[in-house]
């Protein structure tokens, strides 16, 4: 009888991590970098061109023997599929892509993420991540300090702001009961109602809002004809708009009725850190939970989202118990309980690239940079103002900007974006205010120059919708 191979029969491809972690991505480093280059060379701009059919045609010949019978080896495979993936992407980087709250990330970000996925670490337990479950701990709590002046603010980590929003209702239902009624505007984000169909409570109500905020008027009005007990979610940064709720009258609401005060921050959130813009956020700190988002106005590589609280005991009902994981000897021994801090087992230590990010930059460049943001999207808003071929909804907020070409109707400004998107030339998003549909121009890219925003004008008027 043959002997089974012995561990050495044939040489295992190298690892990521370990001692020789590092010689062995070095070497792919360049193979990557290379092929990212050459397939934004192909492409040419902020999407390929061609639509849908011919971007999946292009990826199907590069992907097409998923499995092959005999490996290609690590430098073709990613040579040709990094390629492939850049060629055919929607490059948030690009100047005219700006459709979405999707920020192009800081290369000291990225950097730290590979150091995190060559680790590995996994935050469902102390023993496979020791320094990145601290590093969290640490991270988190500073963090939630920016926004609760409270002695145990905390923060969980989450993939983004559905997470967080789903997080936030979980939490009321614990504290208030399955009869938990969720009062929101119609300009919240649509994980809110979902979230509450998710976890089984009464539909959510939807407040109008036809000037595109919360009114706290029509707020007190349905407060007060809904027995509690009650949740009430607001908005700092709406997805269509960039709008912002009148924080502090609608928490005073919520105190007068005895509600609980979620606050939805992933776009606006982050303006707290600016002292230019932080008086537009004033009143985060009064909720009883706050979604941030760090991949909009923190530049980060996705997921990188996070619930904070004003006091970590509110995070008590996510306690769970897994033997393997945090059994109860360890954790009276001193080992720590992770599996409270998500709904999630198995976690990526998206902690590492924001608190290296945060040191990098620091307040100031941090702020410095949703400054600039800001100023490039009302230098937008200006240019298409006045321009007689287009009509602007408003002056900006944050970074979002509605337009629309002028004498156009709903038809010719929706295929104008397609056309703009089949030509890969442009990406702009598209929404309804006041009846009609506009463009939306997202703007998150702090490098962003005057040069761009002119060239991304004349584009728009000078293509046929």
């Amino acid at each position: 009888m043959t002997a089974p191979p012995g561990p050495h029969a044939a040489a295992p491809p190298p690892l990521a991590g370990g001692t020789h972690g590092a010689d062995a991505l070095r070497p792919l480093l360049d193979t990557v970098l290379d092929a990212l280059r050459s397939g934004a060379r192909t492409r040419g701009g902020p999407l390929p061109a061609g639509g849908p059919d011919t971007v999946t045609a292009r990826t199907r010949a590069a992907f097409a023997d998923v499995l092959p019978a005999r490996g290609t080896g690590a430098h073709e495979a990613l040579r040709t599929l990094v390629h492939a993936l850049a060629a055919g992407a929607a490059d948030p980087a690009d100047p005219h892509c700006a459709a979405h709250l999707h920020g192009p990330p800081l290369a000291v970000a990225a950097a730290a993420d590979l150091a995190a996925s060559a680790l590995n670490p996994s935050l469902d337990s102390w023993d496979q991540a020791p320094a990145a479950s601290a590093a969290e701990a640490l991270l988190t709590r500073a963090l939630a300090a920016e926004f609760y002046d409270t002695p145990h603010a905390d923060a969980l980590v989450t993939t983004g702001g559905t997470e967080a929003n789903q997080l936030a209702l979980l939490l009321a239902r614990e504290r208030h009961g399955p009869r938990l009624t969720v009062l929101h505007g119609a300009n919240a984000h649509h994980s809110v109602p979902r979230a509450a169909w998710l976890l089984g409570l009464p539909p959510a109500t939807a407040l109008p809002t036809p000037t595109g905020t919360l009114d706290p008027a029509r707020l007190a009005e349905a407060l007060a004809r809904t027995p509690g007990p009650v949740l009430v979610t607001t908005t700092a940064g709406t997805t269509d708009a960039g709008l912002i709720d009148p924080l502090h009258p609608i928490a005073d609401l919520c105190a007068h009725h005895g509600a609980d005060l979620h606050i939805d921050a992933a776009y606006g959130g982050l303006l707290a850190l600016s002292p230019r813009h932080r008086d537009q956020v004033s009143g985060l700190g009064r909720a009883q939970s706050l979604t941030l988002d760090l991949h909009k106005l923190g530049w980060q590589p996705v997921a990188a989202g996070l619930l904070a609280v004003p006091d970590n005991a509110l995070l008590a009902p996510l306690a769970h118990q897994a033997d393997y994981l945090n059994a109860t000897d360890d954790t009276e021994a001193g080992l720590p309980d992770l599996l409270g801090r998500s709904l999630r087992t198995t976690r990526r230590p998206d902690a590492l690239k924001i608190a290296v990010t945060l040191r990098a930059l620091g307040r100031d460049g941090l702020a410095h940079l949703i400054d600039r943001t800001c100023e490039t999207a009302h230098h937008l808003a200006h240019l298409l103002d006045a321009h007689p071929g287009f009509e602007l909804h408003a002056p900006p907020t944050i970074s979002t900007v509605l337009f629309r070409p002028t004498h156009a109707d709903d038809e010719q400004v929706a295929a104008l974006r397609r056309t703009l998107l089949h030509q890969g030339r442009a990406v702009l998003g598209r929404t309804r205010a006041d009846g009609r549909l506009w463009l939306k121009a997202t703007l998150l890219n702090p490098h962003t120059t005057t040069a761009d925003l002119r060239a991304l004008v004349t584009l728009l008027a000078s293509t046929p919708s």
